[in-house]
């Protein structure tokens, strides 16, 4: 089953109540204990679920994110093995507005998501950074 699993992780919010870390980056982006960033700890609980489909949904200033995470995690997934974590920036392809919310950053990305075809979508955001292990049978 894990294969067939696609993680979603919304990584496109401002942080106001982060500023002034989030003047120049999204909240996901700001480094948190030296060399990480407040996106690693729900990349490595994807990882460690056994979780290797993962669509990383950004939006605003997300540039030293995605320098992050194509540095840092890229190395760890093989996509001779089907194993993605691709960076999605807005698609505008049902709306041409920016994601109003967790539902509407998933509606807006539900075609690629169909693409997949998962048997299950685990949608992850950074309300709680915490170590969760995600129980796939």
């Amino acid at each position: 089953m894990r294969n067939r699993v696609l993680a979603v992780i919304l990584a496109g919010g401002k942080g106001e109540r982060l500023d002034p870390l989030t003047r120049d980056q999204t909240k996901p982006a700001v480094p948190f204990g030296g060399a990480y960033r407040i996106i690693d700890f729900t990349l490595s609980n994807c990882y460690n679920s056994g979780i290797r489909k993962l669509f990383l949904l950004t939006q605003y200033k997300s540039t030293s994110l995605d320098r992050h995470v194509q540095m840092g995690w890229a190395r760890y997934f093989c996509r001779e093995m089907g194993e993605t974590l691709d960076i999605v920036p807005p698609q505008h392809r049902i709306d041409e507005s920016w994601y109003l919310g967790t539902a509407d950053a998933v509606y807006q990305n539900i075609f690629l998501i169909k693409q997949e075809r998962p048997e299950l979508v685990v949608r992850n955001s950074f309300k709680i950074i915490t170590s969760n292990c995600y129980i796939l049978q």
